[in-house]
């Protein structure tokens, strides 16, 4: 399963590619107002050394204005995907976009249905948001499940790129499912190689160690 860091703080993401835990990177316009940074200029700077898919999205709501600003993101770089949000004219700026060659992240999915739509207009990826899912008491792992069951009956190449992960188990869960992609803040990501038996076992290790009065180096 891929790893992409979903964040516009450039600092957290070198921190993470130095150690290969980022095959991408997602933002949106929430990211880049806590950023503080213009989004052209952050996102040409995480282009310059991530060299996945870096997501960039569109803030239009109209299909022709939501055209134009993707053509103007994916012109930052050649591993810009434009993310649009799952509306009607979402899946038209998606089908224009992806005719022409562009990577696109239809984002915002809450719906198998959704994500059926969105693979037929030619999405690159779908976002489906799980955190979100799960704060209204519906199960959000649960449309990972029912996207990866219908894009391998019809052999769509869409890639699920589960989204809104808040927790250690939702990244364990999407990849036991198939999940392309998750998507995840860099807390989450780090918090991935925390355990308490490790915390525990390495304490009791160091009490023995100092015990013996030896030195490694």
């Amino acid at each position: 399963m891929k790893f992409f860091v979903d964040t516009a703080d450039v600092d957290a993401i070198r921190e993470l590619h130095a150690l290969g835990m980022v095959d991408g990177v997602t933002t949106n316009p929430s990211l880049i107002l806590k950023s503080g940074r213009d989004i052209i200029e952050v996102t040409k700077e995480i282009c310059s050394f991530v060299e996945g898919p870096v997501s960039a999205e569109v803030v239009a709501l109209t299909a022709d204005e939501m055209i134009a600003e993707g053509r103007k993101l994916a012109a930052i770089a050649p591993n810009i995907a434009v993310k649009v949000p799952l509306t009607w004219d979402g899946l038209k700026t998606c089908k224009v976009l992806s005719s022409e060659g562009f990577m696109v992240n239809v984002t915002l999915c809450f719906s198998a249905n959704q994500a059926l739509v969105a693979a037929k207009a030619g999405a690159t990826f779908i976002s489906p948001f799980i955190g979100r899912l799960d704060d209204i008491n519906l199960d959000g792992l649960e449309l990972i499940s029912d996207i990866r069951q219908i894009y391998d009956n019809y052999g769509f190449d869409t890639q699920i790129l589960a989204a809104s992960i808040r927790t250690a188990n939702h990244v364990t869960q999407c990849a036991l499912i198939g999940a392309d992609v998750m998507t995840a803040p860099p807390s989450v990501i780090k918090g991935l190689a925390s355990h308490v038996l490790t915390d525990k076992g390495l304490e009791q290790f160091m009490k023995d160690w100092a015990k013996t009065g030896q030195k490694i180096l």
